[in-house]
């Protein structure tokens, strides 16, 4: 799903990821070589080197979403109906625009910048 997801952008769109050590990741080198992405892993239980996922996950469970939820239950349009709830909350840490508004505004520069 991740390779899929990446394909769909300009390589080196993306510049690093940071992954915690979940066995869904254990295609990391595929995905950095494929998609020129550097890939770095944060140390086991230490969730202060991805605090931006970790509050996100914080607030995912307060509306309703376990951590022991499986997510093999759930269907796509539950899935993509949280996430763009999500991606439209203004954020401080972004200048209190919304993450889909800044994450947009880096997808037209790099389409631009193809064209020139």
């Amino acid at each position: 799903a991740l390779n899929q997801w990446f394909s769909r952008f300009p390589k080196n769109f993306f510049k690093s990821i940071t992954f915690d050590c979940g066995k869904e990741f254990s295609n990391w080198k595929a995905i950095s070589n494929q998609h020129d992405i550097d890939i770095y892993f944060a140390d086991p239980g230490t969730p202060s080197q991805r605090p931006l996922n970790e509050n996100s996950n914080g607030i995912l469970r307060r509306n309703g979403l376990p951590k022991s939820m499986d997510f093999r239950e759930v269907n796509q349009t539950f899935i993509s109906s949280v996430s763009n709830q999500r991606n439209h909350i203004p954020r401080k840490s972004l200048n209190y625009r919304t993450p889909i508004e800044i994450f947009l505004s880096y997808v037209q520069e790099a389409f631009y910048s193809n064209l020139i």
